[in-house]
């Protein structure tokens, strides 16, 4: 995949003295587009603070190109396998940029959803059920009494995610696609009704929560997540107090338990009727596109986009794999 580099200097005139950021977006994911949209805002917004950046449309040769252009930050705006799993990471610490978000343990970890489970479950993180199976047993038979869900153990934005309704007499027949490309390695988990909901963390302080409506899908899926007017946030959730201050507590333990650094974002599921609260998963590297999830939730805290993204390029560092 070529390689883009576009270096332009920020509107202020701080510019020219200020820190030097590589915005790494696009890579080869099934995520590119999603993390093209985060990393364009990441870098106007970057410019507007007055930095001098550079937009890296990553590519394999990614280490030389930052080699050539030698930023002192790398704001890590990938989102998928090779950029929120500990790879990019990995380079990164070799080469001795200082980067933003989660480091190469937290990253590794988080990304894998099984191993993440396990994790958080230590913690005292509530999980859904579930366990590992294969593509191909999971097309062949039920591997669990409907209704559950399949999901790629190291996908993210729902791709792959499948549904198995109650009542289902066969199992996902998409699983045999010979259009599929999100792994052989499936968690399937027990499916939790109810409300979808996300929070935030930001350093050591858990932000408030959204409450998210699909609109025309069954679940937040891709195009629910990222067409407009695909959702209905509700922010701040309408929960009971005691709920809303657990989920919040539950999103900074989980945070700090897989060893998490600069924004993360967890979410769950809550059955009202059953008062079922589970963990789904904790996403390193949320959508930053300024309408994006994480970026609503510091705004409403007081937070503009230009600030959490300047705050997260203040806090990148090497060395991320310690426990904050």
């Amino acid at each position: 995949m070529a390689l883009r580099v576009r270096v332009r200097t920020g509107a202020s005139g701080a510019g020219w003295m200020s820190k030097h950021v590589a915005v790494l977006m696009g890579g080869w994911s099934s995520e590119r587009p999603v993390s093209l949209r985060s990393g364009e805002g990441c870098a106007a917004a970057l410019e507007e603070k007055g930095y001098r950046v550079s937009r890296v449309d990553v590519g394999r040769d990614v280490a030389s190109v930052l080699m050539q252009i030698k930023p002192d930050v790398a704001f890590n705006a990938l989102h998928g396998p090779y950029g929120e799993d500990g790879t990019i990471q990995g380079l990164l610490e070799i080469l001795a940029i200082p980067y933003t978000h989660s480091g190469v343990l937290a990253s590794s970890l988080a990304m894998d959803k099984d191993k993440a489970k396990m994790v958080l479950a230590a913690e005292g993180v509530p999980v859904p059920f579930g366990k590992i199976v294969s593509r191909e047993e999971a097309a062949k038979a039920h591997v669990m009494e409907p209704p559950y869900v399949l999901k790629p153990v190291n996908e993210g934005s729902s791709f792959g995610v499948v549904i198995v309704k109650e009542g289902r007499s066969h199992p996902p027949q998409e699983l045999t696609s010979p259009d599929w490309r999100y792994g052989e390695r499936l968690l399937a988990e027990k499916y939790v009704a109810g409300l979808e909901l996300t929070c935030a963390v930001m350093g050591d302080r858990a932000l408030d929560i959204i409450e998210i409506t699909a609109v025309s899908e069954a679940f937040y899926g891709y195009d629910a997540k990222y067409s407009k007017g695909g959702s209905i946030h509700t922010l701040p959730a309408r929960l009971q107090p005691n709920i809303y201050h657990r989920i919040q507590e539950l999103s900074l333990r989980a945070h700090r338990a897989l060893g998490c650094r600069g924004v993360s974002r967890a979410d769950f599921r809550y059955d009202e009727a059953k008062d079922e609260l589970v963990c789904l998963e904790v996403n390193t590297q949320p959508g930053m596109a300024e309408t994006s999830l994480a970026p609503e939730m510091a705004a409403y805290a007081g937070i503009s986009f230009g600030e959490l993204v300047s705050w997260l390029v203040g806090g990148g560092s090497c060395r991320r794999w310690a426990i904050a």
